[in-house]
């Protein structure tokens, strides 16, 4: 086999293939389909301070090549987690980081100081789309202020590898990147999803309770290379990347483009052993081209 591993700041990875939060529920949730300590992590499903049930049904539409979703950071809350859903996945055998949500600095940096008391969770996900209720709900990550504020309160009380999830709802994701990376983080991850929007012409109304929902899936990934090429080139911390990755090519793709590792997300709804098929994919590839190494695919472009 070639080598697989990479490195996101501190955190080791056996191969590059990472599960993006919110399709992957807890991990436990995929054990009757697939080996998960083949993956090169697991991201858990945004956890806020408090319980929250999500937005009101319907939450989830098809759209040709991809989805929309308004699901609303369904959660159990970060006390739950921490002792109960911990104990149960933290020896799974692979990484696990948990996403961390919130409405205000206040919560993130509560959930970020209860995660950063568990042993086996080596780092977090910072997700800053998250609407802000102390500005009138615009989101953390679209401003490159408010995004370095936030990350610079987590970093004070988070002490472990702290990846920040940015949003391609804004006019430079390179600004806001560089903003979070000039305040403490390790690592960025991107995009998360679209803002996108689909109305049922019978009936005359919007699919989504929500009306608007975040767009995923295949439809959204060349603009999620586009972007994590632009990032690569501007930031000097590693970039995780994800959008729309249903195959080894899909995740080369990003690779090259310069992420040091993937995340997969709508694909696993699509087929639940799709992480597993990706690494040996990318082993495939590095054996038919003579690559003995990944690595030496990242950022070739």
């Amino acid at each position: 086999m070639a080598r697989l591993e990479t490195r996101i700041h501190d955190i080791v990875l056996k191969n590059p293939v990472m599960t993006a939060s919110g399709t992957f529920g807890y991990g436990e949730e995929f054990a009757d389909f697939i080996e998960l300590s083949r993956l090169g992590g697991i991201i858990v499903k945004g956890t806020t301070g408090e319980r929250r049930q999500g937005n009101a049904y319907p939450r989830m539409a098809e759209t040709p090549a991809g989805m929309l979703n308004a699901v609303g950071l369904q959660n159990v809350g970060v006390e739950t987690f921490c002792h109960e859903v911990y104990p149960r996945i933290k020896d799974i055998g692979t990484n696990i980081l948990v996403n961390v949500s919130g409405s205000s600095i206040e919560e993130y940096c509560h959930v970020a100081e209860m995660v950063d008391e568990l042993e086996q969770i080596p780092g977090i996900e910072l997700n800053i789309s998250c609407p802000n209720v102390k500005k009138g709900g615009m989101g953390f990550g679209t401003n490159p202020d408010m995004a370095a504020q936030v990350v610079s309160e987590v970093r004070k009380v988070y002490h472990k590898t702290l990846m920040v999830k940015l949003t391609p709802n804004v006019t430079s994701i390179v600004d806001i990147a560089k903003a979070v990376e000039q305040a403490g983080a390790d690592s960025v991850s991107l995009i998360n999803t679209l803002l996108g929007m689909a109305i049922d012409v019978e009936r005359q109304r919007p699919y989504l309770s929500t009306i608007t929902g975040g767009l995923s899936g295949p439809c959204v990934k060349p603009v999620a290379v586009r972007m994590v090429w632009q990032v690569a080139h501007a930031v000097q911390i590693p970039v995780v990347g994800l959008g729309g990755i249903c195959s080894a090519a899909d995740a080369l793709e990003f690779l090259m483009a310069g992420a040091k590792a993937v995340q997969v997300g709508t694909a696993n709804f699509i087929d639940p052993t799709v992480t597993v098929k990706i690494v040996e994919g990318l082993d495939d590839y590095c054996r038919r081209h003579g690559v003995e190494d990944i690595n030496e695919l990242i950022g070739i472009i």
